[in-house]
């Protein structure tokens, strides 16, 4: 399969076909925040397996909350920096879609 075509699977479980490439360039850092969150969520759950305050689970949530929402910011980012400059080069209409339809979601 050629690196540039690759699939999205849409909500109604149809397969679409793209020609846009998946080459990011904050990978590496997207993985090593995602791990940072998933401890820090890891200590959440131990907060509240032994009883801490509530406040003081709150305050660690509202501090993941805020590391999610910076992850998210780079991942989009990225994508538009990266797929979306592809994707409009490509004139591929339907990545850009896509991305409109995720970003919807992702504001709610």
């Amino acid at each position: 399969m050629d690196n540039n075509i690759h699939t999205h699977i849409t909500e109604n479980g149809i397969e679409k076909v793209h020609s846009h490439t998946h080459t990011h360039k904050e990978t590496k850092s997207v993985i090593n925040r995602i791990s940072r969150i998933i401890g820090h969520m890891n200590s959440v759950k131990r907060m509240v397996e032994t009883g801490r305050d509530c406040s003081e689970v709150l305050i660690q949530l509202s501090a993941v909350d805020a590391a999610v929402k910076s992850l998210s910011r780079v991942i989009l980012k990225d994508h538009i920096s990266t797929c979306m400059v592809d994707a409009v080069k490509n004139n591929d209409t339907e990545a850009i879609e896509e991305l409109n339809k995720a970003i919807d979601k992702f504001m709610k």
